[in-house]
């Protein structure tokens, strides 16, 4: 019998350890793997300043957005919604080297997949930006800026939602209870009412300690505190040291902050419990939306009607009553002449085509930590046997495991019976390293490290640690690494003055994603999408 050791130095051996970006078969157990790194090639182009050609052209637009993820299409989506952009030439979304960004899908054989966000929690009254947008896709049904609007049940994530691999079993949710002492199962119980508390706490100023977006959130000193310290001193300080509820905790910073409790701000550690509320009419509290493709349909939906050109801004501009913007696009370079744009980029991209210190931020000051993800995409020949108390679930976590699990892309699919074939899309957050020291290793990983990383929780679960045992059901996988995949906010995340600076702009130049927030979620990104494209409609 193989041991996975062995699987894996055979896969090395057939060439799948040379190139990252190619795809190779595994001949001998017949698992072909493709690692696809969006925007590495780009932006390390940007980052050693490799000469580009000169543009051989121009072409005038009255704004130009550059980046297509939430935030600059929800700008786009706005500013389409106003009626004042209905020329060809007034609008145009710059894609860059990944459309969608964080929210790209892709497919295999038919089935689809995410290849990062996955889903969207109920959105709270504060979110009325995105009940918008739901109303007009239909995903909101009745009452959408109301206390339980009623949700598209197709969208509203099925039972089983989740489920936690403990104790050699599955459980229902992945609160870890099964085989708990009962002095942690209180700290459990302890945790989640404080938290329920803080839901309708406020400051001195009348506004929700907690909320999201998080420039609505209250500025009160005494509550902007809890940023100076981190998530982990927070818990101590509060007597919370049950070993299942700090694996928890530590469970959801890494899943969406990229980071673990001793590196998170418990002023973030408390948002993320703190922060939505959102409800519906017709599903539980803590419900969420999810789609087989992950958020992927929702920027679809933004893009329609908006001219796009696929190329990459490599330098920006200002000049007296325009803005100059080079884009290259399959090796030419064009020059857009823009009345006004709207900088959707992550931030240390957007410090590669203009000096931000111009607009107050120091990238060698005010950059903030990103964050390394591995999101790896296992096709499925069949199902695995499950128990059939605890069938597969939408999302599967392993407790303990230092991934994040699992999510099955085809459990939205309502039918009568399975699928023949599913994706499995496991997660992995790289939180025990410095973000610069696993870029830097990434960048030169074997397949046999990334593979290993790949298919730890599924090892766990099923066995497939066995090659032989795991080819009877893998038929192909696809590894996306995502190097700065998300802002993760550390310790006074919530003080920095540089991003102060871009939020507060009112000339030409809007700058408008999640980086400016300092956490990496949809409701964020597209808060501030919304904000650029109110900014400029105003002018």
């Amino acid at each position: 019998m193989f041991s996975r050791r062995q699987f894996l130095q055979a896969s090395a051996a057939l060439g799948l350890s040379s190139v990252l970006p190619a795809c190779r078969e595994l001949s001998h157990f017949g698992i072909p793997i493709m690692v696809y790194l969006p925007g590495m090639e780009a932006g390390h182009r940007l980052r050693d300043h490799t000469p580009i050609a000169q543009p051989s052209s121009t072409r005038k637009v009255r704004v130009a957005i550059l980046g297509s993820g939430a935030a600059g299409l929800f700008a786009a989506w706005r500013l389409r919604k106003s009626g004042r952009f209905q020329n060809p030439d007034d609008l145009l979304v710059v894609t860059g080297p990944e459309r969608f960004g964080n929210a790209a899908a892709g497919s295999m054989q038919g089935v689809g997949y995410p290849r990062g966000a996955h889903y969207l929690p109920l959105p709270s009254l504060a979110s009325r930006h995105v009940r918008e947008l739901l109303f007009e896709m239909g995903v909101i049904e009745d009452n959408p800026y109301g206390e339980k609007p009623s949700y598209n049940e197709q969208v509203l994530v099925h039972s089983p939602e989740d489920r936690l691999w403990i104790n050699g079993q599955w459980q229902d949710g992945v609160v870890p209870h099964t085989g708990m002492p009962a002095a942690d199962q209180a700290q459990h119980q302890q945790f989640f009412a404080h938290t329920q508390q803080l839901q309708h706490a406020t400051g001195h100023d009348g506004r929700k300690a907690f909320c999201i977006p998080i420039a609505l959130s209250s500025r009160d000193p005494a509550w902007l505190a809890l940023d100076q310290i981190s998530f982990a001193t927070w818990l101590k300080q509060h007597g919370y040291t049950a070993p299942s509820l700090l694996w928890y905790l530590d469970y959801a910073c890494r899943d969406d902050y990229g980071i673990g409790l001793q590196e998170t701000s418990a002023w973030a550690g408390l948002h993320y419990f703190a922060s939505r509320g959102g409800e519906a009419n017709n599903a539980a509290t803590g419900a969420v939306l999810t789609w087989p493709t992950g958020l992927n349909p929702l920027l679809l939906h933004l893009q329609q009607g908006i001219k796009t050109i696929d190329g990459i801004a490599v330098h920006m501009a200002e000049h007296d009553s325009e803005v100059h913007i080079d884009v290259v696009q399959q090796g030419q370079t064009t020059r857009l002449i823009a009345e006004q744009v709207i900088c959707a980029m992550p931030l240390h991209v957007a410090a590669k085509i203009t000096d931000l210190r111009q607009y107050g931020f120091d990238p060698s000051q005010h950059q903030a930590p990103h964050a390394a993800w591995q999101i790896s995409n296992f096709l499925l020949k069949r199902f695995p046997d499950e128990p059939v108390h605890t069938p597969l679930a939408w999302d599967n976590v392993v407790y303990g495991s230092h991934s994040l699990g699992f999510v099955n892309s085809t459990h939205q699919l309502i039918r009568v019976a399975k699928p023949a074939a599913t994706v499995l899309s496991c997660y992995h957050a790289y939180a025990e390293e410095s973000p610069s020291a696993v870029r830097v290793r990434l960048e030169h990983a074997s397949a046999e490290a990334l593979y290993e990383v790949a298919i730890a929780d599924l090892a766990t679960v099923y066995g497939w640690d066995n090659p032989l045992k795991a080819r009877h059901y893998i038929e192909q996988v696809e590894i996306t690494l995502r190097g700065h995949a998300m802002a993760s906010p550390t310790p006074g995340f919530l003080s920095n003055s540089g991003i102060a600076a871009l939020q507060s702009q009112q000339g030409r130049v809007q700058f408008a994603h999640s980086d400016l927030s300092g956490l990496s979620v949809f409701e964020e990104a597209s808060w501030w999408g919304e904000q650029a494209a109110l900014k400029l409609l105003q002018r």
